[in-house]
Formats: structure tokens, C-alpha cells, sequence
């Protein structure tokens, strides 16, 4: 359960930190909405550290959450509803991270 919420928590800090910068430069948002993207990418960098395993392991497996946290931001954060397609791309991505991330060791 660590690893998930770890995961977790990494995805939102990178989704947060590349947001921001977006709603600056597309929607015309304040230029100070790049002091928390900024430190918002450093907690992302920092939280991949936290990982036990190795680094490549760890970009792989946290790529299937990631998927998921996007979409999950699509229906919240924008208003979208993820299609049958997404949620079951989103499926294989979390079997491919799980096949990752908790593979014996």
C-alpha cells in the first residue's frame, strides 16, 4: 500500500507541476503560477528518489500510474469523462505497473 500511495503522490506532483505552467502559457494564468509548478516538479523528483527499487524500475512501473492519475485529473480537473478506450488503456497500464513494481525479488 506504500508503493501505490507513493506512486500516487509522485504522479499528482508531476501532473500539478506541468499543469500550472499550463494554465499560464494556454489560459492566460499568472506568471507566479510557475513558483509552485517549479517547486511542485522538484517534490516529483524528490518523491522518485523515495522508491526502493532502481531507477528505471521505478520510471517504468510509475508510468502505468501516471496514466491513471492523468485521467483521473481529465474527469476532475477538467471536466472530462474518460471514455470505455481510457479506462481500459488505463487497465493494462496498471497491470503492466503492477508486473513491475511488485515482481519477486
Amino acid at each position: 500500500m506504500k508503493t501505490v500511495a507513493l506512486y500516487l503522490l509522485t504522479a499528482l506532483a508531476e501532473i500539478v507541476g506541468c499543469y500550472l505552467p499550463w494554465l499560464w502559457l494556454r489560459q492566460g494564468g499568472p506568471a507566479w503560477l510557475l513558483l509552485p509548478a517549479a517547486a511542485s516538479l522538484a517534490a516529483f523528483a524528490w518523491l522518485l528518489t523515495l522508491h526502493e527499487a532502481a531507477s528505471g524500475r521505478v520510471y517504468a512501473a510509475y508510468g502505468g500510474v501516471y496514466i491513471a492519475v492523468a485521467l483521473l485529473w481529465l474527469w476532475l480537473v477538467d471536466g472530462v469523462r474518460p471514455s470505455p478506450w481510457d479506462v481500459a488503456g488505463v487497465a493494462v497500464a496498471l497491470v503492466g505497473m503492477g508486473l513491475i513494481a511488485f515482481q519477486p525479488r
